[in-house]
């Protein structure tokens, strides 16, 4: 029986998560379970599942929980904050971390998971791109297992040999192919993308997703990260990854060998597949996804990105060849530039245009501990935030 941590259990992956951990009662049971602030859904995960502690950030929601807690006779205790966070990650009571918070907040716990030698599985793409080389080191110091969530590096994990190491080249690897849906502007005219609204941004044609991260696939900053991501993960030089645009995301990711053979993993959009995959891995376990219909799928299709309508991903690809803080850097400016477009403070286009700003201001440095990194997040947050005030001010 395996003890699993959810972190960020309210959110996208973490319900699929729970969904093909109930699914398996014989093999794993649910230790803890933590959110940002949304305790009545976490008070419900609770009551059905029964962890020994849950964790939520934001203090008046965890005095909330703990109440209604009480009130159903749950035994489950309560915790608040990143300590809390971390002391969960590395507790002695878990063996697999699902660590699927979102944004900077997830680096910490991340982190305590993989020095603490957990079954890692990596959904919170910010660690990786932020501090990856940090990430690696620390599993590998550690003795942890990373196993990425994310479709398509777990397409690319299944795809790579089997003697695969966390963060090394594989030999007899030429390149990977990272695919991309496109996103809900697959067809759109840079003009008409000036006008789009969050809630068209977050009406993705394949993937049901967070909203941040829905922003992020339509201005394909996503696959930007995913990019760094891959050079981390699997040791590669970014000269080495593709991006090719799949709209049908059928295909969720390939890898080319020196040979000339192209390994690829298929299935149907469901993101219970990966989560099934790293859970049992290295066995495999039902996910509850419906088999792929091939002939009714008909057509596999495959383009090149156009890079003039999405510059995300010549900032990202930019960012991985530079290393050290440049891709904290970008994770940063990109958060800021997201969360004002969704308030309504800066139009689409201006997401990829303020996060190329920052980093045109941004001097490389390197990424030697977790201090770097916060430090690099911190500046690129602040002028970002700067700049988007200088703009109101103006009028821009």
């Amino acid at each position: 029986m395996k003890r699993v941590a959810v972190l960020g259990s309210t959110g996208s992956i973490g319900v699929s998560t729970l969904d093909v951990l109930a699914r398996h009662p014989d093999r794993y049971l649910v230790t803890a379970l933590a959110a940002a602030s949304n305790w009545a859904m976490l008070l419900e995960q609770c009551v059905r599942f029964r962890p020994g502690v849950a964790v939520l950030q934001d203090p008046e929601s965890a005095q909330l929980l703990a109440l209604e807690l009480r009130a159903a006779q749950c035994p489950t205790e309560v915790a608040c904050g990143l300590d809390a966070l971390d002391a969960v990650a590395a507790s002695s009571q878990v063996d697999v971390v699902m660590a699927a918070i979102v944004g900077a907040a997830g680096l910490s716990s991340t982190l305590a998971a993989a020095r603490a030698g957990k079954h890692v599985l990596v959904a919170n793409k910010e660690s990786l791109v932020m501090a990856g080389a940090l990430l690696v080191d620390a599993a590998r110091r550690g003795g942890a297992v990373l196993v990425p969530i994310d479709s398509e590096h777990n397409a690319i994990f299944q795809c790579m040999p089997p003697t695969l190491q966390t963060g090394q080249a594989p030999r007899g690897v030429h390149r990977i192919l990272l695919t991309a849906s496109g996103g809900p502007f697959l067809r759109t005219t840079r003009e008409q993308m000036a006008g789009v609204t969050p809630e068209q941004a977050c009406a993705h044609p394949r993937w049901r997703m967070g909203r941040k991260i829905s922003v992020d696939s339509a201005t394909l900053m996503n696959k930007g990260l995913e990019l760094i991501e891959a050079c981390v993960l699997f040791g590669m030089e970014p000269s080495r990854v593709s991006v090719v645009v799949h709209p049908q995301s059928i295909v969720h990711s390939m890898v080319e060998y020196v040979d000339g053979s192209i390994l690829a993993q298929l299935g149907n959009p469901d993101m219970r597949t990966p989560i099934a995959h790293a859970l049992g891995w290295p066995e495999r376990i039902g996910s509850g996804v419906e088999s792929l219909d091939l002939v009714a799928a008909a057509r596999l299709d495959f383009e090149a990105p156009d890079l003039v309508r999405f510059p995300a991903l010549v900032l990202a690809r930019a960012a991985a060849e530079a290393g050290g803080t440049a891709p904290a850097a970008l994770n940063a400016a990109n958060e800021v530039a997201v969360a004002a477009f969704l308030e309504g403070r800066l139009d689409f286009l201006g997401i990829a245009a303020l996060t190329d700003d920052v980093m045109g201001a941004h001097r490389g440095a390197p990424a030697n501990d977790i201090g770097d990194i916060l430090e690099a997040d911190r500046w690129a947050r602040g002028l970002a935030q700067a700049r988007l005030g200088q703009a109101a001010r103006t009028g821009a």
